[in-house]
Order: structure tokens, then C-alpha cells, then sequence
């Protein structure tokens, strides 16, 4: 039986983890201009403190551990006999791998709450693992890019995340990004507008599925959860709102004159819509979507949600704002905003569009041929001195057939070649090949490196 990776996993090979470390590099950079340190969280968290925090929904995709040794002892045989899995996962597992970064790092500020200084500005780059149904563009381990800001209810931070994520793709080349905006306040109140508003979490639940089922799917969704017909004739014209950000504000308006909530909503998403345009974005577009739902229960405010155009996938970067989330492990009114990078959807968006071509080589840049004993001492001493230069250097292990020792350079795409002789040590000199020109040079040491560096 040939060895395998569970599903949903993947490995990497050097030229796709160049590419992956590209992205990496280029939002943390991006991450540090703006104000952001770095924290790490563990990769598994107590049970307790991930379930409950995602919904029904999230919590079924969280990869729950086994406890170490006779993980059923605590299970009785009345228990056993049930075959209940909810009811027994609380007995045999008491840790899950982390579902997000979010709610982990809530945990964090908790616990460290005293040498914390507020507001505080973290972001984290690190896996995390959702036992979903993989497809394109969705694993079951995949990283996340998070940078949030807890300590602060400035709707500042909102309009500072938009020019961030328009920073970060103008970086990366992805031109005509579409930042997608919304507020969990003004879901609240089309919620209480159609007298939908006890069945608030189903309703945002399915609405957040409109652009993968459609208007009738997301309606049929509804009515499963019972939610009256009357409010949906009520719903639909929220489907067909269109024109300008600030004409679909004002439609809004008026449709939710009636509800406080949804009118602070409004007065929230315009006063970031009107900042970002007078700051203007360099290659992004922000654009009012009021289907926009997000599923994560944890969101109270702006919501983001990132589409690359000209690419079928799914959004590349969300977020929003939390008011008190913070507040499931006992630090109360700690408001927060975060948005996330979703890595490896980035990638393949650029893959497709074949972003990657000025993405550094961090291979070998020169390869010494291995002649024998004699040869590798004379050699071995330049290397020293190019790897001193941060020149990239390796030798060929073993004295094999030039032929061979040439085409691992050309299967590694190593652009330089040292052939050093017995003529070259009597000359203290090297005989350098351009692999891609072909072109050979005899040199010393400075005149090699100097070569290699053109």
C-alpha cells in the first residue's frame, strides 16, 4: 500500500513554499507598517474554550483530540450503550486543534490582560484545521494572516483595515480586488423589520450562503428554520437594492427607519465608506453588500469580505468587528476588530494569474562540481567565503560523472557552476559556467563572486 496524506492536507515542495513565503513576507510587512506585532497561540486549545463560539455549524468542523491513554475510561456502559457522539465526545476528548485564530487570541488577551497595554495591535500567521468537505480553494488544514485590534471602538480602525487589505493585493499585483462591506447591525434590523428577529442567527446563516445557493436557496433555507413567509415577501427587496454605495445606503434608509439598530448600522458603514473615499484606494474597489452575512456569531459591526475578480474562488480575506468577544471568557466590554488573509486561496488566485513570475529563487545560486578529495578541500574554503558574501552555496556530495553533477544543477535550476581542476588549484583560480548562457569564465575568488552577483 503506498503511503498517503489524509484528505484536505497537502505537501509542498520548495518551489511552491517559495511562492507561499512570498505572500507570507509581504503581509507581515504590510502588518508591521501599520502598527502590528506578532503573538503565537498553541496549535490545540481546550474543548471548552473553541465549542459554543462558532455556531452549530462551526462547532460540528472542529477537530476534537482524543485524551491521551484509555481515553473511555470515563465512559460508562449506560453512556456507552446510547452510542450518543455528542454526548460522549465530553468524556474522551477534552482538546480540539484551533478552529480560527480569533477566538484563541480572545483567550490570549484574557489571560494576559495585565501586561497588555490596550489598545492592542497583534497579528498572527499560523495553521488551523476544519474538518470540512475539501474542494477547490478548501482544506482541512490551511493558514490564516490575521491582524486585529482589541481596546478600541474607533470606526477609524475599520477605514485603517480597508487601505490594508488594498496595501496588501496592490503588493501582491491582484488588481480590481473587491473589498465587500457590510454591519451585523443592519442585518439586526432588517431582522426585526420583517419580525424575523428571535430567528436572528438562522436568518444571517442563510443569507450568508446567497452567493453560493442563490435567492431561492437562501429562501428555502429559511423556511426549513420556520421563518414566516411574510417575512420573506418583506426580505425580498433587499435582494434586488442596487446603484452607488451611497444610493443603497439611502434605499436602506428608508426601509429601516423604523429600527434604532439598523439605523446606527448605516451611520457606521457611511461614516468608514465616506473616509475610505476621501483617502481614496490605490487598486481595490469597496463596495456595499448588504447580503453580506458572515456565519461567525461573534460579529456585532462592519463585516468584511475580499473576491478576487476574474477568478472563480471563494473570498480571499474577511473579518469585522466583535463588541464583546472577549466576554465569553470573563473580560467584559472589550470591544475588537480583526480581518483575516486567506493564504492559500491567495495563492492559487495568483497562480492562476500567473502573478508568481518575479517571485525570488531561494535555491542554491552556485553548485561547486565534486572532482574528488583533492578538489572539495580547494573548494570547500571558497564556499566558506561565498556563503560569508550570502552567496547561496552547495557542493555536489560525492565525486560522481560530470554529466550527472550537471543535470542535478539543471533539475534544481541552480544558475551557477564551479569547476575547479588540478590546473585551477596550481592557478588559484575557478572556472565558472553560466548555466543559463552558457558562457564560461576563469576568475579568483573576488572575480567570482563579483560574477555571480551581476
Amino acid at each position: 500500500m503506498k503511503p498517503s496524506i489524509p484528505k484536505g492536507t497537502r505537501d509542498f515542495s520548495s518551489a511552491e513554499l517559495a511562492k507561499r513565503n512570498y505572500i507570507f513576507e509581504t503581509v507581515k510587512e504590510a502588518f508591521q507598517l501599520y502598527g502590528f506585532e506578532p503573538i503565537e497561540t498553541p496549535s490545540f486549545e481546550n474543548s471548552s474554550t473553541l465549542m459554543g463560539k462558532y455556531g452549530e455549524e462551526g462547532d460540528r468542523l472542529i477537530f476534537k483530540i482524543l485524551n491521551s491513554g484509555d481515553y473511555l475510561r470515563k465512559v460508562d456502559d449506560t453512556l456507552y450503550q446510547q452510542k450518543d457522539a455528542n454526548k460522549m465526545t465530553a468524556k474522551i476528548s477534552e482538546k480540539a486543534l484551533r478552529y480560527d485564530l480569533t477566538v484563541p487570541f480572545a483567550r490570549y488577551v484574557v489571560q494576559h490582560q495585565n501586561e497588555i497595554a490596550f489598545p492592542f495591535k497583534r497579528y498572527q500567521i499560523q495553521p488551523v484545521w476544519r474538518a470540512d468537505r475539501p474542494q477547490k480553494g478548501r482544506f482541512r488544514e490551511f493558514f490564516q494572516c490575521d491582524a486585529d485590534v482589541v481596546g478600541s471602538d474607533s470606526l477609524w480602525q475599520e477605514v485603517e483595515f480597508v487601505q490594508l487589505y488594498d496595501d496588501v493585493f496592490t503588493r501582491l499585483g491582484l488588481k480590481n480586488t473587491v473589498i465587500k462591506i457590510n454591519n451585523r447591525k443592519i442585518l439586526s434590523g432588517i431582522a426585526e423589520i420583517i419580525g424575523a428577529k428571535d430567528k436572528l442567527i438562522d436568518f444571517t446563516v442563510a443569507l450568508d450562503k446567497l452567493d453560493k445557493i442563490g435567492v431561492e436557496g437562501v429562501l428555502k433555507e429559511m423556511r426549513a428554520k420556520e421563518i414566516a413567509e411574510a417575512a420573506l415577501t418583506k426580505l425580498m427587496p433587499l435582494f434586488s437594492l442596487s446603484g452607488s454605495n451611497k444610493e443603497q445606503l439611502a434605499s436602506l434608509t428608508e426601509l429601516l427607519s423604523e429600527s434604532e439598530e439598523g439605523i446606527k448600522g448605516i451611520e457606521e458603514l457611511t461614516f468608514v465608506i465616506d473616509q475610505v473615499d476621501a483617502l481614496g484606494l490605490k487598486s481595490s474597489a469597496l463596495m456595499l453588500d448588504l447580503t453580506l452575512a458572515r456565519g461567525l456569531n461573534y460579529y456585532t459591526g462592519a463585516i468584511f469580505e475580499v473576491q478576487a475578480n476574474g477568478v472563480q474562488m471563494g473570498s480571499i480575506g474577511g473579518g469585522g468587528r466583535y463588541d464583546d468577544l472577549t466576554g465569553i471568557f470573563g473580560l467584559k466590554d472589550i470591544s475588537g476588530v480583526g480581518i483575516s488573509f486567506g493564504l492559500d486561496r491567495i495563492y492559487l488566485v495568483m497562480e492562476e494569474l500567473e502573478l508568481f513570475a518575479n517571485t525570488p529563487n531561494l535555491g542554491p545560486e552556485v553548485l561547486f562540481i565534486n572532482f574528488g578529495e583533492t578538489e572539495a578541500k580547494y573548494v570547500m574554503k571558497a564556499m566558506k567565503l561565498l556563503r560569508s558574501e550570502g552567496l547561496r552555496t552547495e557542493m555536489y556530495p560525492s565525486s560522481a560523472k560530470l554529466k550527472k553533477q550537471m543535470n542535478y544543477a539543471n533539475n534544481k535550476k541552480i544558475p551557477f557552476v564551479v569547476l575547479v581542476g588540478e590546473q585551477e588549484i596550481e592557478q588559484g583560480n575557478f572556472k565558472l559556467k553560466n548555466m543559463k548562457t552558457g558562457e564560461q569564465s576563469s576568475c579568483n575568488q573576488e572575480e567570482l563572486i563579483r560574477l555571480i552577483r551581476l
